[in-house]
């Protein structure tokens, strides 16, 4: 596994800075074995980084702070309807942004653009992305095969977060199960993303995205 002076080379190398997982975890359980997770040695000094790589790196990285971004939305979504702390109204500017009409209906719509989005995020990494980048760098496909089964385990979260929502549509104001599946699925997104940005934010920056 990388470590901190890992880590360094990267920054000093390139000027990227992947980023750091949570300091502190919501949930009480983990569906990843984040021991255990490969990684990939720095490259040759002769290796160069040209901006064309670095600016598909950024975006990569972009790409995840949106969705770190919705994660937080929908996690204050959950809050404002559960403590009643906003009405309808108050709320009908920022919820009909999100393409949504009513409380219940409204933390579903959301969780549900949410989770699609991040499907197919994986979906495009799984079948392009990943497959790229090992066949250019050998010494990536242990790392790779643990992002993939990751991606696996965040897919099952996404499912469990699915059925929560029913749940909730047909127990109104039972919000411990919907509650509990997105603490575990928004720290296990948050360390997946760190891990992967640790890892690919270099090769993505020596070869791009294909």
């Amino acid at each position: 596994m990388n470590d901190d002076t890992d880590e360094f080379w990267l920054t000093r190398r390139t000027g990227l800075t992947p980023t750091s997982p949570p300091a502190e975890r919501i949930s009480d359980r983990t569906v990843l074995d984040e021991p255990t997770r490969p990684g990939a040695p720095e490259p040759d000094g002769s290796v160069v980084f040209d901006e064309q790589g670095l600016a598909a790196a950024r975006h990569f990285r972009d790409m995840h702070d949106m969705y770190r971004k919705e994660m937080r939305q929908v996690r204050e979504s959950l809050r404002q309807v559960e403590e009643g702390a906003r009405s309808i109204g108050d709320a009908r500017d920022d919820l009909n942004r999100m393409s949504v009409r009513a409380n219940n209906w409204a933390l579903g719509g959301i969780c549900q653009r949410q989770c699609l989005g991040m499907t197919g995020h994986h979906t495009l990494e799984s079948d392009s992305i990943f497959p790229y980048l090992a066949a250019s760098q050998k010494d990536l496909a242990p790392v790779v095969e643990r992002l993939n089964s990751e991606h696996l385990a965040i897919h099952g979260l996404i499912e469990d977060v699915d059925e929560a929502l029913i749940r909730l549509v047909t127990h109104p104001g039972e919000f411990g199960p919907l509650r509990e599946t997105l603490d575990l699925l928004s720290d296990t997104l948050l360390s997946h993303f760190a891990y992967e940005e640790r890892e690919l934010l270099g090769p993505i920056a020596r070869f791009g995205l294909n």
